[in-house]
């Protein structure tokens, strides 16, 4: 469910995952957020778009509308990968390139998410917003 914008979005992320203590229960939330991530499109499913920089598969797409919105598609082959696919589309997504520009990604640290990920999985969740940012750039 989209909110008003981009920061209040990062806002009620960071609520959500507030509620938990233990970090097994904030992964578990996680790859739920990641099973009710909509499948990317099958034109997508390419290795034209295939992030790079990501040790899993990881599908990114983006659609930018007629009234400067830009649409984020993203599928990935790793469960957990796949929850922070879903936060970083909640927060971006639909959303106006300007907002996704001005929005920075510090719920992540908030939640917590820079001190309990691999490296190479914080190497794919900075691929991932590299792609976003870049999308608004161009």
């Amino acid at each position: 469910m989209l909110t008003n914008n981009a920061s209040a979005e990062a806002e009620a992320i960071t609520d959500e995952f507030g509620f938990f203590d233990d970090w097994e229960d904030r992964y578990h939330m996680l790859i739920d957020q990641g099973r009710k991530l909509p499948p990317i499109p099958e034109q997508y499913r390419t290795d034209e778009f295939r992030l790079r920089g990501c040790q899993s598969v990881v599908y990114f797409a983006a659609e930018r509308g007629d009234d400067d919105k830009i649409t984020f598609m993203a599928q990935s082959d790793a469960a957990i990968v796949q929850g922070l696919v879903a936060l970083l589309l909640r927060v971006y997504s639909g959303r106006t390139a300007a907002e996704i520009r001005d929005t920075e990604p510090d719920f992540l640290t908030k939640i917590g998410l820079d001190s309990h990920l691999s490296a190479t999985r914080k190497n794919g969740l900075a691929s991932m917003l590299n792609a976003i940012k870049s999308a608004a750039t161009t």
